[in-house]
């Protein structure tokens, strides 16, 4: 087991020692105004203090990591502040997110100001039991998360002694901190050497799963797939009070991840309150005996996941955590274990390849404390694969949203860099982009969970990476013309915009990219190779699984959607340079509403769209220009704002009349005195021959701003300006390429064509089935004046007689 729970321990070569004397800005000897030198341990408990001002449970231990406790990304920068400003702490953000036990920063800002950082006697104690058990969120390369708002205090009903010994980690110490990594993550390591032996587990498809991680986002939907593809049992280790509250937190997960919780789910799901930081996974002696023996499988996707905090604070759950369901798994009866780890492993700058079977990367060339938790479990469970334990490796990429419902994971990183591309048109020179939809995801891994034939391997679950000349040719084609810059280029402009016109929704990407282990990170992410996944092609093909595709642009428009409309993503608008145009004029007459049309009226119009999205989801067009009329003003007006929606309402004819809607033109116009007026035009279809006529007519209607309409009126684009106009007039973003625009104008004129021609067909279908009368009550109707007439012959024919 992992975390301790019993008596103080010592780790290997910690010396206890008194208390150091240490004082704010002063020598070591005290300061000169003559107040009390404060001890390491004074300060971590004024740390502690502050700290608590953000979290759930109160003062936390000073060996208690404060992510853990409840401490989010954004608190960490308050804090930072605040132990600055009233204890004269001087620390950076990266110190806290390295080791974030207010012991360790104590020790760390005393060694900045040169004093002795010995251990006081305090430190040489066990950590105390954690009071918040870190975010199960689904592993995503790369991704970060803030803490849970309200973590929640698991006590099991009996403890029993933990058959691995834990281990207290040794505070970093400056430039040492990497070194110190090196050392905690060695003795990780060990630990696996401490676990049982064991049997294969049996070949059986699992009929009783143990799921963690399922109120993450790529566990939530593996939940919901495991219960699709077998009829296997689920029990999911949640974190809360006791089981109900662990409960009601997986349905509210469920919910936010639109996934179900019916009756059926519920009755094929039990809960379990749990914490994979404590000793037999926080569960009672009875309760962790009884899994050991009744369960089939055990499928690991609880992890941290943050790349800015330090292998110290994120070794408890990614790396401990595994450790411990290893040992369940090889309890009792023997069962295989499932791990999502990540390609993550592969973080090492220069790496040449990253197949299912290669090397992984050197521990001591990776950066981010995720990389290094992610490789550490891996490493651990891969000395139980020695022990005889069934291990079997999922390593995705970046996670995507769902390609059908358009769920997302606000805090992985892909969705942080789709967002900054979409929102400054700016990208990263980069060779590949290992991202792939959480659904397709889920549905591999939930395969290999029920394939006895595939356990035991290693899988990446990445889809086909994305290159950059593949995204700069899907945003072109999307209207999203993008500049393409070295990536410290491009991180240092998305800062300064992101400074001077902040996106609450992107602050989390920034707090990366300001941190210096994101430098190195990045570099390994931007020239990393593309992931092989052989394994996964040829298990996806026996299985008849949805083969890997890239997740383009048409894979994530309904995840693109959602996050344009949480904030995150930003669509093509009209204030875009337009992504194709064309003129249309029109000339005709108007006059008061009832009255003569008396009054000459034209239009110099300017149609224009931002992206073939608008038109083929929105079905609108932008529009700008001029109309002269001198019934409203000597000079011309100016179209402040204006647009076209084609074939409105499906083509459901105008009160409830025979005219089918083409196009509605809604204006809004300025005169040059400041005048305000508005526009509103139909191009309506008939069922008529007259087709060409209809597609050049527009009835108009004209009112003051606030007022009901005072004129009315037609106009009509003349025949032999519609081509030149409107067909060889089109004008493509001169950005693009030749062979780019041919296409763009292309799926313009075949999609508006397309819809002009339903138009048009819709009232003479209209007419031929009025003409037929075949609705449902026309036989009733038949039958009736048929019976009428009988009745009639019958009377007549008493009548003559």
């Amino acid at each position: 087991m992992v975390s301790p729970a019993g008596p103080a321990r010592v780790a290997p070569g910690e010396q206890t020692a008194p208390a150091v004397q240490v004082a704010p800005a002063a020598p070591a000897d005290g300061p000169a105004d003559g107040r009390p030198a404060r001890t390491v341990a004074d300060v971590a408990a004024d740390i502690a203090a502050r700290a608590a001002r953000f979290l759930p449970g109160g003062v936390p231990d000073p060996e208690t990591d404060l992510f853990d406790a409840g401490l989010s990304s954004v608190d960490a920068v308050e804090l930072v502040a605040l132990m600055a400003r009233e204890l004269d702490v001087q620390l950076t953000l990266d110190d806290v997110f390295a080791d974030a036990r207010p012991r360790r920063l104590a020790q760390r800002w005393a060694k900045a100001l040169g004093l002795p950082t010995t251990a006081s006697a305090a430190s040489t104690t066990a950590p105390a039991a954690p009071v918040a058990v870190p975010s199960e969120a689904a592993p995503a390369a790369p991704v970060a998360t803030t803490s849970e708002a309200a973590p929640a205090t698991v006590t099991p009903t009996a403890v029993p002694t933990p058959s691995i010994a834990p281990v207290v980690i040794p505070a970093p110490a400056g430039d040492a901190a990497v070194h110190e990594d090196l050392e905690v993550i060695l003795e990780d390591l060990a630990l696996a050497d401490r676990l049982p032996f064991s049997r294969q587990a049996e070949p059986v498809a699992p009929r009783r799963i143990l799921l963690t991680g399922a109120t993450g986002y790529l566990g939530s939907h593996l939940l919901l797939d495991l219960l699709r593809q077998g009829d296997a049992h689920v029990v999911c280790l949640v974190r809360g009070a006791d089981d109900s509250a662990a409960e009601r937190r997986l349905a509210d997960a469920l919910a936010s991840f639109d996934q179900p919780w019916t009756a059926e789910v519920r009755r094929r799901v039990t809960v379990l309150a749990a914490d994979l930081r404590q000793p037999f996974l926080g569960l009672a002696k009875d309760v962790w005996e009884g899994l050991a023996q009744e369960l089939d499988s055990i499928v690991n996707v609880a992890a941290a996941v943050d790349f800015l905090r330090g292998y110290p604070s994120l070794r408890q759950t990614n790396v401990l955590g595994p450790l411990a369901l290893a040992e369940l798994a090889m309890t009792g009866r023997p069962k295989p274990l499932h791990h999502i780890s990540s390609v993550a492993v592969f973080n090492e700058v220069g790496i040449e390849k990253m197949g299912e079977d290669d090397p992984v990367a050197h521990i001591d060339r990776l950066f981010a404390g995720y990389d290094k938790s992610k490789w550490a479990a891996e490493a651990v469970l891969r000395r139980a694969r020695e022990h005889g334990l069934t291990v079997t490796f999922l390593r995705p990429g970046a996670i995507g949203g769902h390609t059908r419902t358009g769920v997302y994971n606000p805090r992985d990183l892909s969705t942080g860099l789709i967002g900054a591309f979409s929102r400054y048109r700016t990208v990263p020179a980069f060779k590949f982009m290992n991202l792939a939809p959480v659904d397709w995801i889920s549905k591999v891994t939930a395969a290999v969970v029920f394939d006895p034939a595939a356990w035991g391997q290693n899988y990446n679950v990445t889809g086909r990476a994305e290159t950059l000349p593949q995204l700069v040719k899907d945003m072109k084609l999307a209207g999203m013309n993008v500049r393409v810059a070295n990536w410290r280029e491009w991180r240092d402009d998305l800062i300064a915009r992101h400074a001077a016109d902040p996106v609450p929704e992107l602050d989390f990407l920034i707090r990366i990219l300001r941190s210096p282990t994101a430098m190195k990170l990045f570099e390994a992410l931007m020239f990393g190779p593309e992931a092989g996944s052989e394994r996964t092609d040829r298990f996806v093909a026996r299985k008849r699984l949805p083969e890997a595709e890239r997740y383009g642009s048409q894979a994530q428009l309904k995840a693109f959607e959602r996050m344009a409309k949480d904030g995150v993503a930003r669509l093509p608008s009209r204030e875009d340079p337009p992504y194709l145009q064309f003129r249309e004029r029109t000339k005709g007459r108007i006059g008061p509403v009832g009255a003569e049309r008396d009054a000459k009226c034209r239009m110099a119009l300017t149609l224009s769209i931002a992206s073939m999205y608008q038109v083929v989801r929105h079905r609108r067009i932008d529009v700008r220009g001029e109309v002269f009329c001198e019934r409203l003003h000597a000079e011309p007006l100016t179209v402040e704002a204006g647009e076209i929606w084609v074939r409105p309402d499906e083509g459901v004819p105008l009160r409830h009349g025979s005219d089918h809607p083409l196009l509605r033109y809604r204006l809004v116009l300025v005169d040059r005195d400041g005048g305000r007026w508005w526009l509103e035009g139909w191009k309506t279809a008939r069922a008529s021959r007259d087709f060409w006529k209809q597609t050049r007519t527009i009835d108009v209607t004209i009112g003051r701003e606030n007022e009901p309409a005072s004129l009315e009126g037609v106009v009509k684009v003349p025949g032999k300006s519609y081509v030149p106009d409107q067909i060889d007039g089109i004008e493509v973003d001169p950005r693009l390429t030749s062979q780019e625009q041919r296409l763009a104008k292309l799926a313009w004129l075949s999609w508006f064509f397309v819809q002009v021609g339903m138009g048009l067909a819709e009232p003479s279908l209209r007419a031929v089935a009025e003409l037929l009368d075949l609705r449902k009550d026309a036989i009733d109707r038949d039958q009736d004046k048929l019976q009428r007439k009988i009745r009639k012959l019958m009377i007549k024919r008493e009548q003559t007689r």
